[in-house]
């Protein structure tokens, strides 16, 4: 099973606004239209697993934007919208028992999505590729994509990607040998 976290992130480190925004994403200019790679990306992934949160965050969006299955986590929701039967699932375990489950149900290859739901796997050291995307904002304040992780987290740098408008990815593979 290979974990990835695949996010954006202001030059301060906020991945959202106090309020849980993106609007600061929204705006970036990008007149050649650029997805950064992220097509790529969801080509090499099984499922998604993200926390409330970031799925309520989607909910807002025009239209739902996967196409591959979503499990949410959440320990105080009983049901998901009946229009995303089939394409989400709820799932109220520990990340260590989420990945196990997924295993046993044929999933290889998971992005994993959302502030706290990210420092949860890092926290238990299940996160094995990590890409950032850096945007050039200084938000001040906000949801921060880091936090605690309980113990030193050694990281290999695999590339870096510098875009026109100012942003820059970061991909990094946990290097559980040193």
């Amino acid at each position: 099973m290979t974990t990835w976290v695949y996010i954006a992130a202001s030059l301060d480190g906020y991945i959202a606004a106090e309020d849980g925004s993106i609007d600061w994403l929204t705006g970036l200019d990008n007149p050649s239209n650029d997805d950064y790679g992220y097509a790529e990306f969801m080509k090499g992934i099984d499922g998604l697993v993200m926390g409330r949160g970031t799925f309520e965050t989607v909910l807002t969006f025009p239209a739902w934007p996967y196409t591959k299955k979503v499990f949410v986590l959440s320990n105080g929701m009983a049901t998901l919208p009946a229009h995303l039967a089939g394409k989400a699932e709820l799932l109220s375990k520990p990340p260590r028992e989420v990945l196990t489950y997924l295993a046993g149900h044929g999933y290889h290859s998971l992005y994993i999505d959302g502030g706290e739901t990210i420092r949860r796997f890092l926290k238990e050291d299940l996160i094995d590729e990590i890409i950032v995307t850096t945007v050039p904002v200084l938000l001040g304040r906000g949801r921060p994509l880091f936090g605690e992780t309980g113990a030193l987290l050694r990281l290999s740098h695999i590339s870096t990607i510098t875009y026109p408008n100012g942003l820059v990815k970061n991909h990094f593979r946990r290097n559980r040998t040193a």
